[in-house]
């Protein structure tokens, strides 16, 4: 069976063709990469506006049927990122877990990745996550927290997706 997977920037600059999206696309790299189960993409790329993505999200997850959504963009402190704000509106549950994570694996890296307001929850059986807008932070925030995904879905009600353990592997408790 094929899951559906939303990827969403956040972008006003994007979203208006003032320059190309790089988030979104080092998502699916990622996504292409660490995931052996069948996968198909809902692609979005909206402008920063709290309505706009509150709707987006709330489409890819209860319209579209997206297990998972991963936001890229609108994370940091300027007036205009919002997404931690319409993620929160929309989730019944905040993971916050995912955040830290994400914080303390870019801190290795940048001393501002205190300055990130990355988070995740969970709409009904469906995970938002919300990564950072660079692709090689992407890349670095997806690796420290998508062992924990498969499970934390599974745990939701959603379905059983599986990891090429080459790349990396899915944490599952063992029973």
């Amino acid at each position: 069976m094929t899951t559906r997977i939303g990827i969403v920037t956040i972008s006003d600059r994007a979203s208006q063709g003032v320059y190309e999206d790089l988030g979104g696309p080092a998502i699916r790299e990622t996504l292409k990469a660490f995931l052996s189960s069948p996968w198909e993409e809902c692609y979005r790329v909206i402008p920063d506006e709290q309505d706009q993505i509150e709707a987006t999200l709330k489409a890819l997850c209860d319209d579209e049927g997206c297990c998972l959504v991963l936001t890229t963009g609108g994370t940091g402190p300027s007036p205009r990122d919002v997404t931690p704000e319409a993620t929160r509106a929309v989730c019944g549950k905040i993971l916050d877990g995912f955040g830290e994570r994400m914080r303390a694996v870019s801190l290795q890296y940048v001393p501002t990745a205190i300055l990130s307001r990355q988070m995740a929850g969970l709409r009904g059986s469906t995970l938002i996550v919300n990564l950072p807008g660079k692709p090689r932070s992407i890349r670095e925030c997806m690796e420290a927290v998508f062992p924990a995904i498969p499970y934390c879905l599974e745990l939701a009600g959603g379905p059983s997706l599986h990891t090429d353990e080459t790349v990396i592997k899915a944490f599952r408790p063992k029973s």
